[in-house]
């Protein structure tokens, strides 16, 4: 290498291309890291990044649709991990389509940032007047059974959902340096979920998921959706939280089992 040239890193990049039916799988692509496994007799599709995690500069976007009558659910195989950065943040894009009459739920696992990690997100879903969705983002800051501490980190995210074409929910997270941690804001707190469920139904259920919620977060319906928002000491406290509300959510529904492990 001449002296003083810049020094290029190795990237990853991974997409998905993910369509499915009524009658089960409809097309499917996988490039780069990403890859996507169907369990047998499952409507379910489990999310793998066989590089292990995401560092400055890698890219990944995921593509899903649930054709007609169809029903999917999306999880991941384990956490995100996102690393220190060297300069760029790691991107990932995020396109849903629901159409008429299916049911879509997006459920990754936890996104972890690590101290000094940049993460810019983008979730954009298009559905049918009468599909029902249901999505979270959950994301820790530094494990604290590893004793990890994030004192500088990046985070853009970015939610856009449309129904028959009109935007019915848009939602910007971002901070930049040290977590915000006012009273206003996560106060002690270092996990925290967003959860967005449209469903005719959503406010009929808006007082069991507060029940469940309890003092670490709440929860808001009108006009066929459902936001809540939950905090918690780490990701083990969020979860207690947020897997009973998402039972409630997808109506009794068990939680694929990646989210037992």
């Amino acid at each position: 290498m001449t002296e003083g040239a810049a020094v290029r890193h190795q990237r990853s990049e991974g997409s998905i291309l993910l369509s499915t039916g009524a009658t089960g799988l409809r097309r499917m692509r996988e490039d780069g890291a990403a890859k996507v496994r169907l369990p047998i007799n499952s409507t379910d599709a489990i999310l793998i990044n066989t590089g292990g995690g995401l560092a400055g500069g890698d890219r990944f976007r995921f593509d899903i649709t649930v054709e007609t009558q169809g029903q999917l659910t999306v999880t991941s195989q384990a956490a995100e991990r996102v690393y220190r950065t060297l300069g760029p943040p790691a991107t990932v894009d995020v396109s849903l389509k629901a159409e008429a009459g299916t049911s879509l739920i997006w459920l990754p696992q936890e996104t972890i940032l690590f101290d000094g990690a940049a993460l810019v997100r983008s979730i954009e879903a298009e559905l049918a007047s009468d599909a029902r969705f249901l999505a979270v983002e959950s994301v820790v800051l530094g494990r604290e059974a590893s004793g990890e501490t994030v004192t500088n980190a990046s985070l853009r995210d970015r939610w856009r959902v449309r129904q028959a074409g009109k935007l019915i929910f848009a939602d910007d997270l971002a901070f930049d340096g040290a977590p915000p941690a006012s009273l206003a804001t996560l106060g002690e707190a270092r996990a925290f979920a967003t959860v967005v469920l449209v469903d005719r139904q959503a406010e009929d259920l808006v007082e069991r998921v507060r029940a469940e919620i309890g003092g670490t977060g709440s929860a808001s319906a009108w006009s066929g959706k459902l936001v809540a928002r939950i905090c918690a000491r780490d990701g083990f406290m969020l979860r207690k939280s947020l897997i009973p509300a998402l039972s409630v959510l997808s109506r009794g529904g068990a939680l694929p089992k990646t989210w037992s492990f």
